[in-house]
């Protein structure tokens, strides 16, 4: 017989990884599994990222987001300083580069005194003083965003999970979930898992996982995005002293190419946002026919890129002309030349579309009687994992 689990966790990412740690918390004793079809937690968008701590300034007041930003991120400090991880809170500027930007950035300023974030708008010379080399007018300094180390948070909240008599289980696979009256089996490439209770987080294939119990419930598509970025040599990394973003054009879905210190050392440049020819296509040569074929044909995928068609363009470019990003990037800090940078590793952005064309910004989650469905968790879900975590299991106790 199959041993039923009170709960079994599908997706080793940061959220599948926070819930079971949370739920165990919350819950001495219980049995939990946790199911990730990788050799190791972490691989994906968690471990992908350009690791911030984000501070919650963009989102908008009364959104999911802006609720757990702020508390979500004193959480995750809480946890990197109860377990000596290294995060570093360098400080963040947004930048206006001329006075057409000025009405976005005071929106954002304003969206983040109502968020509670500590923020302020400053001008010319006091940019200067925090980022001597950036090019600017105007900008929102944000003293309490910063960096961490999130594959290292992901390893730490694996090993709590053993620790407290929960499993993680890697090379995983799900193939399908018979749901029951009693019970939820998740059937695998290593056999059956049974439990009381089921929490997807499934990432780049939620709307797939979601459609095994609640095909009718799922209203989005998961459309896979490449963020590309370049990093700064050695030499170049004086250019750059925390976290420089651009203000962001309202016309369009992303936030632009942007500067980011990381915690292991360097300055990540980037990303852009082209389309992935695979959910897991981290360069131009991954190539999955039946994943390309599914974003093509989608109507919300159809609708967006008309909408969005010039950007697009433009986002291609970029990826293949490292002159074009290189321009882009020295909006921000004129200095940069393509000797200055080296490529580093791309991520993916699993990107929940709706039929209409319309990004689903905030978390989204769909559910039947044993499963709970995490189908869209976009950032700041690293900076938040652990509150959003603690959020899923407030909701498996209804």
């Amino acid at each position: 017989m199959t041993p039923k689990r009170d709960l079994i966790v599908i997706g080793g990412g940061l959220i599948g990884l926070a819930t079971a740690y949370q739920y165990l918390k919350q819950n001495p004793g219980k049995s939990v599994t946790l199911l990730e079809k990788e050799t190791a937690v972490c691989k994906h968008q968690s471990g992908r990222n350009s690791g911030v701590l984000h501070s919650g300034i963009y989102y908008t007041p009364g959104t999911h987001k802006a609720s757990m930003s702020l508390a979500g991120k004193e959480m995750m400090q809480t946890f990197l300083d109860e377990e000596n991880l290294p995060y570093d809170l360098c400080g963040k500027v947004i930048v206006a580069k001329n006075e057409d930007e000025f009405p976005a950035l005071e929106k954002i300023f304003k969206n983040g005194t109502a968020n509670g974030v500590e923020c302020e708008i400053i001008g010319k010379e006091r940019l200067k003083e925090i980022e001597p080399h950036c090019s600017g007018i105007k900008a929102i300094h944000v003293p309490t965003s910063g960096i961490a180390d999130y594959p290292a948070v992901a390893n730490r909240l694996a090993e709590k999970i053993e620790s407290m008599g929960g499993e993680v289980c890697t090379q995983t696979r799900v193939l399908s979930i018979d749901e029951r009256a009693d019970q939820a089996t998740v059937l695998t490439n290593k056999g059956e898992f049974a439990g009381k209770q089921v929490v997807a987080c499934a990432g780049l294939y939620s709307d797939r996982v979601a459609k095994m119990t609640a095909p009718e419930q799922v209203k989005a598509q998961i459309v896979p995005f490449r963020g590309e970025y370049y990093q700064l040599k050695p030499h170049a990394e004086h250019l750059c002293k925390g976290l420089i973003y651009p203000v962001p054009d309202p016309r369009f879905p992303f936030l632009g190419v942007h500067f980011t210190k990381m915690i292991e050392g360097g300055v990540d440049c980037g990303p852009n946002a082209v389309l992935a020819l695979a959910r897991e296509g981290y360069t131009w040569g991954v190539f999955n026919g039946g994943d390309l074929w599914e974003s093509l044909t989608y109507s919300g995928f159809q609708r967006l890129a008309f909408k969005y068609w010039r950007y697009g363009l433009g986002e291609m470019w970029r990826s293949f002309s490292k002159s074009a990003f290189v321009k882009a990037l020295q909006g921000l800090i004129p200095e940069i030349t393509a000797e200055d940078l080296e490529p580093h590793p791309a991520g993916v952005r699993a990107q929940a579309l709706t039929p209409k064309g319309e990004m689903v910004y905030d978390f989204d989650f769909v559910s039947s009687k044993r499963v709970l469905h995490v189908v869209n968790a976009p950032s700041p879900a690293a900076t938040a994992s652990l509150y959003f975590g603690n959020h899923i299991v407030e909701r498996l106790k209804e």
